[in-house]
């Protein structure tokens, strides 16, 4: 793991131009750093805005305009600084952020510039890490906002939020705490059986775990939606040539993405693009038409197709409303995961089935029924309110503990509740150990650092 003594430094927005950029620094030395790199003569005074300029001495600049004249100063950018002091801060540690416009090449110079004076840069999540190592935030925080810079949807963002809130953190402590209690009493029940007493009796016993049992449940029921919600969905668009896919693609997308043309075989390969549809993340996946084809590309284009749809949660299998149907077109897909979507609703039908969604890929017609036919077939509805549950981690932990309160429990009653506490006990602590991994209080090493690996630099 990383050194948590040292000062660090990291560009803290996205790459790219922008109004405005932002250089954090973060550790005991981050002030003084920050001193040596500005204009300010002054102590800067805590959570105020300072107007100064990031001032280098005199001296050559590499990278940054060259070899300047030893006799004067290197002006870099206006910027504004702000002091969080410990331990009131986002890592726990000092806090210093320059606020300076945003051309990558000034940012650049600015943490080059901080490295030079006493900081080194920041590995991926190393902010984040040291706000979860100072007790700012635990495990399931410090994932939340990962999560809250992924998200593509509102309905992702806010989920994100109320996990970085700590609305899991209480559900999870306070079933904890309930389950810390039993356990207590189990154990004196264990260290003193010469008095033959027992601080919870058989049934007690059973009917507490019954309760814990329950909370743990109702937090399962909505992890698949959560999973939803976070992870997002992929659905395959396919079909013949010349029905529509492309345009469908683009309807549901919002944009013209793919390239739309009378002639057949115009997409060869998969295009994709991430939607918002009803809240959800999905990635749409436009594919070459299914047909029989003497072209190696267009072939291969067409068996990506078909792949595409063996991976997919969703197909959606576009047929042509207004030519007449070979009942070929429907055996095509075999896929039962898949909606037919009868397309060009706007010309004079040649055909019509129950068993399908008819739109106008043109005209937009059939397209919010199509949406709510989507989210019918992937058991996506309703999805207004906000699972508590959305990580695969916290998930398989939140099971686990399940699991061994169920073994406890079968325990509790086994040979008509005259078993040793001792058989019960280390299930109930199976549970609680898994418990507090989801909040990080016994993770591994390795773990850490696979989480916050998948951080940016400067979060």
């Amino acid at each position: 793991m990383f050194s948590t003594t040292d000062t660090i430094v990291a560009i803290a927005t996205p790459p790219g131009r922008g109004g405005i950029g932002v250089v954090r620094l973060s550790g005991p030395d981050a002030h003084a750093v920050a001193r040596r790199l500005i204009a300010h003569d002054a102590p800067l005074e805590p959570r105020h805005a300072t107007f100064t300029l990031v001032r280098l001495p005199p001296s050559p600049l590499r990278g940054f305009g060259g070899t300047r004249n030893a006799d004067t100063t290197n002006d870099i950018d206006h910027v504004v600084a702000l002091y969080f002091p410990a331990p009131a801060s986002y890592t726990g540690d000092d806090v210093v952020e320059l606020s300076a416009h945003g051309s990558p090449v000034v940012l650049r110079a600015i943490v080059a510039a901080a490295i030079d004076r006493g900081a080194r840069l920041a590995e991926p999540g190393e902010f984040t890490l040291r706000a979860f190592l100072n007790g700012r935030i635990d495990l399931t925080q410090a994932e939340a906002v990962a999560d809250l810079i992924d998200a593509a949807t509102p309905l992702q963002a806010r989920a994100a939020f109320d996990q970085l809130q700590g609305t899991l953190t209480r559900a999870i402590g306070e079933i904890d705490a309930a389950l810390f209690d039993l356990i207590a009493r189990l154990e004196a029940s264990v260290d003193f059986p010469e008095e033959g007493y027992h601080f919870v009796e058989a049934g007690e016993l059973a009917a507490a775990i019954d309760r814990l049992i329950a909370r743990l449940g109702a937090l399962l029921v909505g992890a698949r939606r959560g999973r939803l919600v976070r992870e997002g969905l992929q659905i395959a668009i396919a079909g013949k040539p010349n029905v529509g896919k492309s345009s469908v693609f683009n309807a549901l997308a919002g944009a013209s993405r793919a390239i739309v043309a009378d002639a057949p075989g115009t997409t060869r390969d998969l295009v994709t693009e991430v939607v918002d549809l009803d809240g959800l993340r999905v990635t749409l996946i436009d594919t070459a038409g299914l047909r029989e084809t003497g072209d190696a590309v267009e072939a291969e284009g067409v068996d990506r197709a078909r792949q595409a749809q063996v991976v997919s949660d969703l197909t959606l299998f576009i047929v042509d409303r207004s030519q007449r149907l070979d009942p070929e077109d429907i055996l095509q897909s075999t896929d039962n995961k898949r909606l037919i979507v009868a397309n060009k609703a706007d010309l004079p039908p040649a055909w019509r089935r129950d068993d399908t969604v008819e739109i106008s890929a043109k005209t937009g017609e059939g397209l919010d029924a199509l949406r709510t036919r989507i989210a019918q077939a992937l058991d996506a509805e309703p999805l207004a309110d906000r699972p508590e549950l959305t990580n695969v981690r916290h998930i398989a932990l939140v099971q686990r503990a399940h699991d061994a309160l169920g073994r406890a429990r079968a325990a509790a009653l086994a040979d008509g509740g005259s078993l040793s506490e001792e058989f019960v006990l280390a299930d109930l602590q199976d549970a609680r150990a898994a418990l507090e991994e989801i909040a990080g209080r016994r993770a591994p090493d390795d773990l850490l650092a696979h989480i916050f690996a998948r951080f940016c630099v400067g979060k």
